[in-house]
């Protein structure tokens, strides 16, 4: 598999929260998203990482188990960390990991709304669904997209790295077929990019894994153009 991440502050926030890295030899691909202000949101998202890459690479067997286990463990150290510094008390981070499992599969899982995408054939199509209040109790009561735009609760999470002893992960199993293309990325780039937009720049310049960092650099383009709010940060895992 060909991978390649970046990540960008934005063009408001003065430091990024993102943290992603790609570890071809573990065939381990992470993106987390912090919270909880510059320091707490930076030290959230980069624990949560480093934790689920330890966990991993000493595993004898790297399998689905082992990834569910290391978000476990990768909680419980932010939930720690937080507890002896009164300066990241209230700190989390999303987290959205793949890891391969088979020589097509991978095993994918999601705290959070950073999120996964499947591109292939030309359509993208979600693998993650959002732990958020828009997805749980807001689009479930039936308010459409304007209302969802302009409520309150638009943003808050309803699960997070660190945040709480019970973590409630979300597991996928994806087929990654010859050609297609996994995407992990954070609200800077979904919450701010049309999905038609983000697509078309996933099928432009063929399918080498050479394309892959520039097709990173044009979704981010893509986000700044749009105003890039937030942080934005993408990972690309082609088969």
């Amino acid at each position: 598999m060909d991978s390649f991440a970046l990540s960008d502050k934005g063009l408001v926030r003065t430091n990024n929260e993102d943290y992603c890295r790609v570890l071809p030899d573990l065939s381990l691909y992470l993106l987390a998203d912090g919270m909880g202000g510059a320091k707490g949101g930076e030290t959230a998202s980069h624990l949560a990482v480093e934790t689920v890459t330890e966990i991993v690479s000493a595993a004898p067997v790297r399998d689905a188990s082992v990834l569910l286990h290391a978000f476990e463990e990768a909680n419980a150290r932010v939930l720690t960390a937080a507890s002896r510094d009164s300066k990241l008390e209230g700190m989390g981070t999303t987290l959205v990991a793949a890891l391969a499992i088979a020589p097509q599969e991978l095993a994918v899982v999601s705290v959070g709304d950073s999120r996964a995408y499947l591109f292939s054939n030309g359509e993208l199509n979600p693998v993650t669904e959002d732990q958020t209040w828009v997805r749980e109790v807001g689009i479930p009561l039936g308010l459409d997209a304007d209302a969802i735009k302009r409520h309150p609760m638009r943003h808050v999470l309803t699960m997070a790295i660190g945040v709480s002893a019970t973590l409630v992960k979300r597991y996928y199993s994806v087929v990654l077929e010859p050609l297609a293309t996994l995407l992990l990325c954070s609200d800077g780039l979904h919450g701010v990019v049309d999905s038609a937009l983000i697509a078309k720049i996933l099928g432009e310049n063929g399918t080498s894994g050479a394309t892959l960092e520039l097709k990173c650099r044009n979704l981010i383009q893509a986000a700044c153009e749009a105003g890039a709010p937030d942080n934005v940060s993408v990972v690309l895992v082609q088969a």
